[in-house]
């Protein structure tokens, strides 16, 4: 099936994608670390700080006010991309990073010595340190769900890691070492049983699947802008309202605050609680118009064709003799981990970088999945929307010229 979208066309969108590095036209294949930014959300940029650039929520001036209209209004493309009931359950956050680190503050004073938490065998260290981290504060256990060999979790003893004394549990939507695609509706609806809450981690998801969060019944979701399209240092975490009313604030500070005195200060209704200090509004701003430009391409188009990237990819890097893919889950996004007997990836990644071809290599803060299969890292090639079938080509060429040198 050939994709509907006019790849060249979308390309144009994305200057960068021009430039030479070390004298080859680029090849941008290190997707999963950050996405690439189209002139429609870098130009929502320029506008912000040429026209209105004013702190927000707190002035009666006219740029305050546009500012925070605009604010504001992203905050609704979030909440209505994402089906989220309320737009005051957006919280917005520096990252998936700070969302997590959010929570897993938050629910210091609701846990005891003794109560469990669970997060999966492949998660980001993002998603593992915050909970090791919450545990020391409190005495809880943490528990961890196995994976196999083609990098799937093991569902059935997910289901007899849970029990009443399970608290909390964590996962990512989707592995950026692996690309597995997680069954988080399962998992979600076994720990709701056992009277957990569930944080799914969605930093790796967002750029190709489009969740519908009313549908999960996720307690906590997050993401960051810049895997979609956005800028760094903005994203943001939902919560339901139940939840981020129960929980403390994060941060003091201005914003967040109802009134302060120096005997007792009281706390700002949601979302401001989790708000304190001057946002990174244009961030924010930009955020919503990357939602835009994704959505006006489509994420069923999106994710068709990367799954058609993906699929190539994979036929035409296994040609190569001794080359090994790690994750070969049935469900998966358009990551491809991969070695070569005998080669450190860091080489490999080195050589490909030479010819212009950006791909990461390491562990990609994933280090006990890494552990898991007795290497050093991989290299990762992965792809987005505006990838085409002869970077493809010219990665697979890459490699084997690498190979050749190397071997």
């Amino acid at each position: 099936m050939e994709t509907s979208l006019d790849i060249q066309a979308i390309r144009k969108d994305f200057p960068i994608l021009q430039r030479q590095v070390n004298g080859q036209p680029l090849v941008y294949l290190d997707n999963a670390a950050t996405s690439q930014t189209p002139d429609q959300v870098v130009n929502t940029i320029v506008d912000y700080y040429h026209g209105y650039n004013a702190n927000i929520h707190r002035g009666v001036h006219t740029l305050s006010q546009e500012a925070t209209d605009a604010y504001e209004i992203a905050r609704q493309k979030i909440q209505n991309h994402f089906n989220i009931t309320h737009s005051y359950e957006v919280i917005f956050t520096s990252g998936t990073t700070h969302g997590i680190n959010l929570v897993a503050t938050g629910f210091t004073s609701f846990l005891k010595k003794g109560d469990e938490i669970v997060v999966s065998a492949m998660e980001h260290h993002s998603n593992i340190v915050p909970w090791q981290m919450l545990c020391e504060r409190t005495g809880a256990i943490l528990k961890v769900i196995p994976m196999n060999q083609e990098g799937e979790l093991l569902m059935d003893a997910y289901h007899d890691l849970l029990s009443d004394k399970t608290k909390l549990v964590f996962c990512n939507h989707v592995s950026n070492a692996l690309g597995t695609v997680n069954p988080i509706e399962e998992i979600i609806e076994a720990a709701h049983k056992v009277g957990a809450a569930v944080l799914i981690d969605g930093a790796q998801a967002a750029a190709h699947i489009k969740p519908d969060l009313q549908a999960l019944d996720v307690d906590f979701y997050t993401v960051s802008a810049h895997k979609m399209c956005g800028p760094t240092g903005v994203g943001m975490l939902y919560g339901k309202e139940e939840w981020l009313k129960k929980l403390p604030p994060y941060q003091g500070g201005g914003e967040m605050i109802a009134e302060v005195t120096f005997e007792k200060t009281t706390y700002a209704d949601l979302p401001h609680k989790f708000e304190a200090g001057t946002p990174n509004i244009c961030g924010g701003i930009a955020f919503g118009a990357a939602l835009d430009y994704m959505n006006s391409i489509g994420f069923d188009a999106i994710a068709q064709y990367e799954d058609e990237l993906m699929q190539y990819a994979t036929e035409q890097l296994l040609s190569i003799e001794g080359l090994r893919i790690y994750g070969t889950a049935k469900h998966k996004t358009s990551v491809i981990s991969f070695n070569i007997d005998g080669i450190h990836p860091y080489d490999i990644g080195t050589i490909l970088d030479k010819l212009g071809i950006a791909v990461r290599t390491g562990h990609h803060c994933a280090q006990p999945i890494m552990d898991f299969y007795k290497i050093p890292g991989t290299v990762r090639a992965s792809f987005s929307f505006y990838n085409t079938k002869e970077e493809v080509d010219i990665l697979v060429a890459g490699v084997k010229r690498a190979k050749n040198m190397l071997v």
